[in-house]
């Protein structure tokens, strides 16, 4: 196949490079939490609208999400996408120091995979495949979706189910966060299964708990339900109890919870009467994944009861394990390959020789992983994830692109982000959440995945055997395979009180007082 169109979009990159970092800078520093990716969003749409693309923002009835579409005649659609949410807790200055963002806490958001390199670099690929697109004549349709939240794995569910991956194909990205998949294509070990659930706990009538006709003048003394953070705690208490329980102790599965709200009484006397916990967890199987549900749900309505609480349940997200397709990763690989793996130069070294002195240990020639800078052919990437796997095991760890995988042909695949070389010790999780925030570190990982993105773009565009392939494939891996997991009228819990930056008369701030310790 002619490779004139692809050159023009990896040059059309190279020349970009200054924009594509500046690009990368502005999305690190907005470093937005779940759902609230507001400024995020709405930089993203003003960039896709200046280069022609209709946007629809809000997509799926999310605030932060968007879908865009450019069409150059007639052709294959295919999709890729952004995500841009920052994780709380994580706030860190682009600096080979520990320390916040200036004028924040170090409780609020940061960029820890990071989402900002993985929406840019897509980015950078789209536009440069758009490039090509004009420049050739190529015919076809490009999609990109807005996805936030991928935190709580909460957007590409709904975007499912509202039909926005209708697509001929779609190319998921990754930064690199776990050996072996660096500088790769998954191949049969996909993610795994993810559930996230809210349960909240209600006392609208701690009078009915013991009620025994006390006058007013008494009502200090008066019994009283114990309230909602009675019921969330005695639920925490069961949880932690029963976890060991829950399911084998074998497949890499996981719990976690989050207290959204806790408390709320208006007085000393009066019990709490809203509190509210989110439980997520990971499985490599529907069938664990469901028995963890089984055991939370049983667990909830066990402490509603014990606190004279109404109890109510709502998803936030309820994955499908994802689905193989060995012709969409070696095409992506193909175009892997042929950009070579990211490199490191003499800027980029010097930041890594500080890090080094600021941790303490020895100054290395190369302080990176060496496997950073190494490509690894897909089989072989999949031979050594297989090592660390009992044998019943088809997917392992999570991420939200599963869902895709049900919608349309796709590939994934990694692209190594800046991570020290090991030296005998743990590294603070500061260090590559500056790593990733440094232009000179992080802007050869960006440029790396933009180019595989575009190539592999034009190359579902333009090459139709081999789009064909993935298709066949698709279709026979999907047969007989799991339905959607939510209803279609399933709706993104935005409502909720997920933390966020707010802003007072005192200025902007994050949710978290300044000089919070907790």
């Amino acid at each position: 196949m002619d490779d004139h169109a692809k050159r023009h979009a990896w040059d059309w990159i190279e020349n970009h490079r200054p924009d594509l970092s500046g690009w990368h800078t502005t999305i690190w520093e907005f470093a937005e939490p779940a759902w609230r990716e507001y400024r995020s969003a709405a930089w993203y749409v003003d960039r896709l609208r200046g280069a022609g693309f209709d946007v629809e923002v809000g997509s799926g009835g999310m605030p932060t999400a968007f879908a865009a579409s450019w069409s150059n005649g007639p052709g294959p659609t295919v999709l890729t996408y952004a995500e841009y949410d920052a994780v709380p807790g994580n706030c860190q200055a682009a600096a080979t120091s520990p320390g916040p963002r200036p004028g924040l806490s170090r409780f609020a958001p940061g960029h820890t995979d990071p989402h900002s390199a993985l929406g840019i670099s897509t980015l950078g690929g789209l536009l440069a495949a758009q490039h090509a697109m004009r420049e050739h004549g190529i015919g076809g349709t490009l999609r990109y979706t807005g996805e936030p939240a991928e935190k709580v794995q909460g957007s590409k569910v709904v975007h499912g189910l509202r039909g926005y991956y209708d697509v001929d194909a779609i190319v998921s990205y990754h930064p690199y966060y776990s050996l072996p998949m660096c500088n790769t294509a998954r191949w049969d070990t996909h993610c795994g299964a993810y559930y996230s659930k809210i349960f909240t706990f209600r006392s609208d009538h701690p009078e009915t708990w013991a009620d025994a006709g006390t006058p007013i003048p008494s009502v200090h003394s008066s019994a009283r339900a114990p309230g909602a953070n009675a019921a969330l705690f005695a639920m925490y208490s069961l949880t932690k109890s029963t976890q060991d329980a829950m399911a084998p102790t074998v497949g890499g599965w996981s719990l976690s919870e989050a207290i959204l709200t806790a408390g709320n009484a208006t007085a000393d006397h009066l019990p709490a009467g809203l509190a509210q916990i989110q439980y997520s967890w990971r499985a490599p199987t529907l069938d664990i994944a469901e028995r963890i549900l089984a055991v939370l749900d049983a667990n909830a309505e066990a402490a509603a009861r014990t606190a004279h609480c109404d109890l109510h349940a709502r998803w936030v997200a309820r994955n499908r394990p994802g689905l193989a397709n060995h012709a969409m990763a070696a095409l992506t690989y193909r175009n892997l390959a042929a950009v070579g793996p990211p490199g490191y130069d003499e800027a980029a070294v010097a930041v890594g020789r500080d890090m080094q002195r600021a941790l303490g240990v020895p100054v290395t020639d190369k302080p990176f992983l060496p496997d950073a800078e190494r490509l690894v052919e897909p089989r072989e990437a999949e031979r050594r994830l297989r090592e660390l796997l009992p044998p019943w095991q088809a997917n392992s760890t999570s991420d939200d692109y599963v869902e895709m995988t049900w919608y349309a042909p796709t590939a994934r695949f990694y692209v190594a982000g800046p991570e020290l070389a090991p030296t005998g010790t743990s590294c603070p999780a500061w260090v590559y959440n500056a790593l990733g925030g440094i232009p000179a570190t992080i802007d050869p990982s960006i440029v790396c995945a933009a180019k595989t993105t575009a190539g592999a773009l034009l190359d579902l565009l333009r090459d139709r055997p081999a789009l064909h392939a993935a298709q066949e494939e698709f279709e026979r891996r999907r047969a007989g395979g799991p339905k959607p997991l939510l209803p279609p009228e399933f709706t993104a819990p935005v409502d909720y009180p997920w933390p966020e930056y707010v802003t007072t008369e005192r200025g902007r701030d994050w949710s978290v007082p300044l000089n919070a310790e907790v």
